[in-house]
């Protein structure tokens, strides 16, 4: 190590916090790589006694410098809080496991009796819960209370190997007399999906002692939501229930409204930007009304109708506990604003409603559409998780209402055109396209166009999934139009850079462009294309510089971008 490295490294760890049987690492940007880089980092774990707590979090810890702190907490059998979140900035993924498997092992050796593991933040998808399941199913996991997984990037397959990891230890730890009584669960911005979301659902059930579930943004429809409600049920203790930027549509929300009933302690329901709809707004409402402890609701950007909103208003009359009721970004009216804010100024609590003001105007009260919606996505996501399954062989699945009109005899897939695809892009629909979907695209699309280059980008890689087929077919299909686009002479690279920015909300523009709703599928269809011969070098840097910019969309899929720009680091 240089000079003047040992000198900054000295001056971080001068700030080090220490107190209460806290050490404190955080936010010192350490770049840990060899042993050597972690000497001072372990002195000051050996020279700690009564070591309860130690924060890594804001550093980087390679795999080498991992062992020999590992090392170090062999000894240290009191500790009870490992807070290492954000401590694998800029490591390649496949660094990430051996660490933690390291730390964990030194954890296990020391007869540590962990209280809280935060590991949030660290995009090490699902081999990284393969990293620290050891850890999870020893004695040191015994005495776990919480459990911090947020925006790592599991996957369903990371959800599946953490909720079979949670029920060993539950069995283990029952054995010795003393189950796993886990209070506190955070895994927001994972991609769990229906699957995820439904076995760690089954590992709730077992453990039965949550007091907080924090699961926002992970793309889980109403089949996992209504996993979750039932699970819920058997966690009488529960205080807060966070499952935001979920998909719950009217079925979802029923079954979570059931549930609700029997939650007696909850204090904060966080079911914002969840789809429920006015249908699951009402039995919501209905079972706030017993819900007397309760401090926080939020309905906001749901789809609620003004009727069943001044439901929701009237069900918290009694809420003397009540802080915040959100609405916000529902179908109201201007009217039913008005109406919404006397309610709660007769119930004299004017002051706990939020923000109405990006309501999005009444519409009109058609309930008989809303059941259908919920009708036709229920179809969609059972043919969708059939032929996942590898049960949707020989064309789609047959729908639930052709049997319910007794037809035998399974209907073939409608044929799909390039334009179909991509006025209303699926998996499903650009496998159906054959093996040469690649060149009908490319051979369609007008390359001279750069907005029309840009927006077939974008719904080709809405609809990029890890399944191998849909990948490959995104993959090649992405090839096909962007070769074609960049060997054009005439094609405007500034323009289709910008464009691209624009459209993933990573640029401003004048002109009012919606964002697209996921960055996932560009950032990893991203991640391809600039690993091609086909592709600007030029357009890297401008690339690399926006994705490593601050942003609430890129945050949301902090494994994709940490691919794409370790990728483009590379370069």
């Amino acid at each position: 190590m240089a000079s003047e490295d040992i000198t900054k490294l000295a001056e971080s760890l001068a700030k080090t916090k220490v107190g209460g049987g806290q050490l404190s690492f955080k936010g010192q940007s350490l770049k840990l790589n060899t042993a050597e880089d972690a000497d001072e980092v372990i002195k000051q774990i050996e020279e700690f006694d009564g070591l309860e707590a130690l924060r890594l979090e804001g550093n980087t810890v390679g795999v080498e410098a991992a062992k020999v702190i590992a090392k170090a907490l062999e000894k240290k059998s009191e500790l009870k809080r490992c807070h290492w979140s954000d401590m694998f900035t800029g490591r390649l993924r496949s660094e990430i496991p051996p660490a933690l498997i390291s730390l964990g092992d030194a954890l296990i050796t020391a007869g540590a009796q962990l209280v809280e593991l935060d590991l949030s933040d660290n995009a090490f998808g699902p081999d990284g819960v393969r990293g620290f399941e050891a850890l999870l199913k020893s004695p040191a996991c015994y005495t776990l209370q919480e459990l911090k997984l947020n925006n790592c990037g599991m996957g369903i397959g990371g959800g599946k190997i953490l909720a079979a990891a949670l029920k060993e230890c539950h069995r283990k730890s029952s054995a010795q007399g003393k189950p796993l009584a886990l209070k506190i669960f955070v895994a927001g911005r994972n991609r769990l999906e229906n699957d995820g979301a439904t076995a760690l659902a089954e590992a709730f059930g077992i453990i039965g002692t949550l007091e907080e579930v924090h699961m926002p943004q992970n793309g889980i429809n109403h089949p996992g939501i209504r996993a979750l409600a039932q699970a819920f049920a058997i966690n009488p203790l529960l205080k807060v229930v966070n499952l935001n930027d979920n998909t719950f549509t009217g079925k979802g929300a029923v079954a979570m409204a059931e549930t609700l009933k029997v939650l007696r302690q909850i204090e904060v329901i966080n079911f914002g930007d969840c789809l429920v709809r006015s249908k699951g707004a009402v039995a919501i409402a209905d079972a706030v009304k017993g819900l007397h402890k309760l401090k926080e609701l939020n309905l906001s950007f749901c789809e609620i109708k003004r009727d069943a909103a001044l439901t929701v208003a009237e069900a918290i009359e009694d809420k003397a506990e009540l802080e915040k009721l959100d609405l916000n970004g529902n179908c109201l009216g201007e009217e039913g604003c008005e109406q919404l804010q006397e309610i709660l100024e007769g119930f004299n609590m004017a002051a706990v409603l939020g923000s109405l003001s990006d309501d999005e105007g009444e519409e009109e009260d058609d309930e008989e559409e809303e059941v259908e919606d919920d009708d036709d996505e229920d179809e969609e996501e059972e043919q969708q998780q059939l032929q996942e399954r590898g049960q949707g062989e020989q064309g789609s699945v047959t729908p639930k209402k052709i049997i319910d009109s007794q037809e035998s005899t399974p209907v073939p897939s409608p044929p799909v055109d390039v334009a179909t695809f991509l006025a209303f892009p699926s998996p499903e629909k650009l496998l159906r396209l054959g093996p040469k979907c690649s060149v009908l695209i490319a051979q369609q699309t007008d390359t001279s166009d750069v907005e029309k280059v840009v927006t077939t980008l974008l719904r080709i890689s809405s609809v990029f999934k890890d399944d191998a087929p849909v990948k490959t077919a995104v993959h090649e299909t992405t090839d096909a139009l962007m070769r074609k686009a960049f060997t054009s002479a005439t094609f405007n690279l500034d323009a289709f850079i910008t464009s691209l920015l624009v459209h993933m909300g990573l640029l401003k523009s004048e002109e009012k462009i919606k964002a697209v709703p996921s960055l996932y599928g560009i950032l990893m269809t991203l991640n391809h294309m600039v690993q091609q011969d086909y592709f600007p070098k030029s357009l890297a840097p401008v690339l690399s510089a926006f994705v490593t910019k601050p942003n609430r969309a890129l945050d949301s899929c902090s494994f994709a971008r940490h691919m794409l720009l370790q990728t483009l680091h590379q370069l």
